[in-house]
């Protein structure tokens, strides 16, 4: 049996997007203000690295900001260069 995609889970008591894959966990830890996030740091364990997992993480991160409705700040240069290859989310930005 195949194993399960992982998801993207946001975990608010830790301020932080979560992705667990192969027992290691990469995470976007961010800061939250009314109606804005901003994301402050990305870390993928380097077990994980140059497998798509930091895109996957803020992929995930991005959709979910843009479910709740919030503007993002961004001080993460992970991100910031995500969001170069990926324009359709710069409607996030506050």
């Amino acid at each position: 049996m195949e194993p399960m995609p992982a998801t993207v889970r946001n975990n608010p008591g830790r301020t932080r997007y979560e992705l667990e894959v192969d027992g290691h966990l990469a995470v976007a830890v961010y800061t939250l203000a009314p109606g804005v996030i901003t994301f402050v740091h990305t870390e993928v364990p380097p077990e994980l690295g140059g497998k798509g997992v930091g895109s996957t993480l803020v992929r995930g991160a991005l959709e979910d900001v843009r479910r709740q409705g919030l503007k993002m700040v961004v001080r993460c240069s992970f991100i910031r260069a995500y969001m170069t290859k990926h324009p359709e989310f710069n409607g996030l930005l506050a």
